[in-house]
């Protein structure tokens, strides 16, 4: 850091905004592109320290590749970042007037239940795509949650995140890491975590939000320990009796001490307060897909297999994006149209007139013989819960690329045959 100019790298330093165990961040302004940014610089004595400077130094660089990955608008953007020796710094986006959620986690300062709710939900979304991308944040918990004055929520500190891709070992930090109050049963057991750690440890939060106290809060780790491993929790309704029973259910349903109890992935817990949003509010929050999360689901999907990313993004903007509720129609026997459909999420029941006679899940297409050559409808597809899809009309994938044109038409076509093939299959059995 240069004494003269108090510069870092590029970097023009204004004042210190926060201090860590491993660093000072800076509020600092970027010349080239002529915006303030977070700056993140790791503490020297630190990443030299003998025992533990591998260890730390392990940490920086996990935040500065898996949160510079994750492209969510409720996860904190992270720019650019040095890794030398003597002048490691993470370039991150700055939060103009934003602070942590540990001040309204106190009894004096509680948030409006409503706020409660869209904060909770917003972290949840942003979590979902951490963990549709393989990522484990493990250490979720008020101050590692932003909001700026709108309310508006930045998930930060991806440090000690767990990537559960079997091809990534060179940064992985291992063993009891966290913070003791906020880890899941599992991961004080150093158990393999899932993204149902970041569920438990996000409804610990939503708990203090609402209650000002934490639930299991004691003067020594293995207290700590012993009362999450083996004690419920105090229900909401004991310290605050005017908290809704439905929000006091998805509280107890996220802190179920059994994994296979609790929600599945944080997408279900963000669908319950949206639920609960629709039953309690005068302005509910809307479930809106981002297009990163949409990017996130199909691109794990068997029809995209072979694509490469600019072609996903290419197929995803010529198409649209599609939301259903459970018991609506997507297509209605008997109608005329062009459209191809691959399910992102969810599963659907195929009916001729009243009779079901099939079911489609996560992954799988139809819509086939209209794409082809927009005939009648010989079916009705409903959704089978909530449902999340791309709509492919093939006017508008003439506006793709050849190379994108091509890549869909093989793997359109071979999807037909298979289905052709079932059908017969099924004919002759």
């Amino acid at each position: 850091m240069s004494n003269s100019k108090k510069t870092i790298g590029r970097y023009e330093i204004k004042e210190v905004v926060g201090k860590g165990s491993m660093g000072i961040v800076f509020r600092a302004y970027d010349p080239l592109d002529d915006i303030d940014v977070a700056l993140k610089v790791a503490k020297r004595d630190v990443l030299n320290d003998t025992d533990q400077g591998s260890t730390f130094r392990k940490l920086f660089y996990n935040e500065a590749r898996l949160a510079g990955k994750l492209k969510h608008p409720n996860i904190l953007g992270v720019y650019d970042a040095e890794l030398e020796a003597d002048n490691s710094f993470i370039v991150m986006e700055l939060v103009p007037g934003g602070k942590t959620l540990e001040p309204y986690c106190s009894a004096e300062k509680l948030l409006p239940i409503e706020k409660i709710i869209e904060i909770v939900f917003k972290a949840a979304k942003a979590l979902d795509y951490a963990h549709r991308q393989g990522v484990v944040h493990r250490d979720i918990k008020p101050s590692n949650i932003l909001i700026d004055p709108d309310m508006d929520v930045k998930v930060g500190d991806f440090s000690i995140s767990y990537i559960t891709r079997a091809d990534v070992t060179e940064t992985q930090v291992t063993g009891l890491i966290g913070s003791p109050l906020y880890m899941s049963p599992e991961q004080l057991r150093e158990e393999t975590v899932t993204g149902q750690t970041d569920i438990f440890s996000l409804g610990l939060v939503m708990y203090e939000l609402l209650t000002g106290k934490h639930p299991f809060v004691a003067n020594k780790f293995s207290l700590i320990m012993n009362k999450i491993l083996n004690e419920a929790h105090q229900p909401i309704n004991d310290h605050r009796s005017d908290i809704p029973q439905v929000l006091t259910k998805i509280v107890d349903k996220a802190l179920n001490k059994d994994p296979r109890q609790r929600y599945k992935s944080a997408i279900d817990f963000a669908a319950d307060l949206s639920i609960a949003s629709d039953q309690l509010l005068e302005h509910p929050i809307k479930q809106e897909t981002s297009e990163e999360e949409r990017f996130a689901l199909v691109e794990v999907l068997d029809f995209f297999e072979n694509f490469p990313a600019n072609e996903i993004w290419e197929i995803l903007r010529a198409s649209s994006w599609e939301d259903y509720q459970d018991g609506e129609p997507i297509i209605t026997e008997g109608d005329i149209d062009d459209s191809f459909y691959i399910l992102a999420e969810g599963s659907v029941v195929v009916k001729k007139g009243d009779t079901s006679i099939g079911a489609l899940t996560k992954g799988d297409c139809f819509g086939e013989m209209g794409y082809i050559s927009k005939t009648q409808r010989t079916a009705s597809i409903y959704a089978d819960g909530r449902v999340s899809l791309l709509k492919a009309k093939s006017t508008l994938m003439d506006q793709a690329s050849e190379s994108c044109q091509l890549r869909f038409t093989k793997v359109f076509l071979r999807t037909l045959i298979l289905r052709l093939s079932h059908a017969t299959e099924r004919m002759t059995s």
